[in-house]
C-alpha cells in the first residue's frame, strides 16, 4: 500500500489568499503541509510559483472548470472559466500533473444524454491536456450520487464513459451525503482514483451542495467514514483536506485535519 500524501485544497482559504496570498501560503507551510491542490491559478501563476518555491510547496493536482464553456462565470461567482489552452499552459508552468474539474451543476446530470455529454467533453479536454503532458479528472458533489441513470448513480455511469486516462477525485463527504457506501464506491473505481477529499461534519438528511452546510468540522470530528477509507489499504495517491465553509479559523481547522490525517496514516505504515 502507498500512503497518500496529505494535501489541502486552496479553495478552503480563498478569501485569505485574495487578501494575502504569500502570507496565507506561509501559514499552510507552518502547519506542516508541503503539498497543496491549486485553485484559481490561471491568473496568478507567477505569484503562486514564487510562494510555492519560497515555502517548499508543490501542487501536483489543481481544480479548474473545463466541462463548461470558456467565458462562463463559475457557480461560486469567484472567476470566469478561461479557455482550456490557458488552463493547461498555466497548470504546466505551475508543475501541476492532474487538472480536475470540480463542479458541473445538478441540472446537467439529469439524463443519460447529460451524462454522456459531460463525459464526451471531459474526454475532449483529456486529449487537449495530453498535448501539455497533463491528465484531467473530475471531482464529485452529492448530486452525481443521488441522481440515478438506469438505476445506478450518475457518477458511475459517467465513469464508464470516460477515457481510461481520465481520473476521479472522490469527495468523501459529498459521496456519503449522496448516499454512497464509500469503500465499495472507491473499490469500484480502482486505480482511476487519484485523490480523495477529506472533509467531515454531521451527516443528516438533506445535506446538499445546492445549499452549503455551515457545520463542517475538522476531519475525524464528524460522521464521515474517513478512517475506514484511509485504513482500508486502497491505493490513493493524495488525501486532500478541504472545507466548503468553516465557522472557525480555517487555518486552525486545516491544522486539526492535518493532525488527524497524520496520526491515521501513521498507524497504517
Amino acid at each position: 500500500m502507498t500512503t497518500p500524501e496529505i494535501s489541502v485544497q486552496l479553495y478552503s482559504i480563498h478569501p485569505e489568499l485574495e487578501a494575502d496570498l504569500d502570507g496565507s501560503l506561509g501559514r499552510i507551510a507552518e502547519i506542516g503541509l508541503r503539498t497543496v491542490e491549486a485553485f484559481d491559478f490561471v491568473r496568478r501563476v507567477d505569484e503562486l510559483k514564487a510562494s510555492f518555491d519560497k515555502y517548499g510547496l508543490k501542487a501536483p493536482t489543481a481544480h479548474a472548470i473545463m466541462i463548461e464553456d470558456a467565458g462562463v462565470e463559475t457557480p461560486d461567482g469567484l472567476l470566469t472559466v478561461p479557455p482550456p489552452e490557458e488552463t493547461f499552459a498555466a497548470a504546466k508552468a505551475l508543475g501541476v500533473q492532474v487538472v480536475i474539474d470540480p463542479f458541473v451543476a445538478p441540472d446537467r446530470w439529469a439524463t443519460a444524454d447529460d451524462v454522456k455529454r459531460n463525459a464526451d467533453r471531459l474526454n475532449e479536454r483529456a486529449a487537449q491536456a495530453a498535448e501539455y503532458g497533463l491528465k484531467v479528472g473530475y471531482h464529485n458533489h452529492d448530486h452525481e450520487l443521488t441522481t440515478k441513470i438506469d438505476g445506478r448513480p450518475a457518477l458511475q455511469a459517467f465513469a464508464d464513459l470516460l477515457d481510461p486516462s481520465v481520473l476521479l477525485e472522490v469527495d468523501l463527504y459529498w459521496a456519503q451525503a449522496g448516499g454512497a457506501e464509500l469503500l465499495p464506491l472507491l473499490r469500484g473505481f480502482g486505480d482511476r482514483v487519484v485523490a480523495v477529499h477529506v472533509k467531515d461534519g454531521p451527516m443528516r438528511p438533506g445535506i446538499s451542495a445546492r445549499e452549503l452546510p455551515s457545520d463542517q468540522t475538522p476531519a475525524g470530528q464528524g460522521d464521515v467514514q474517513l478512517a475506514a477509507v484511509l485504513t482500508a489499504g486502497l491505493e490513493i495517491p493524495y488525501a486532500v483536506i478541504e472545507y466548503d465553509h468553516y465557522e472557525g479559523d480555517t487555518f486552525d481547522g486545516i491544522a486539526q485535519s492535518f493532525a488527524f490525517l497524520t496520526d491515521t496514516l501513521k498507524s497504517e505504515q
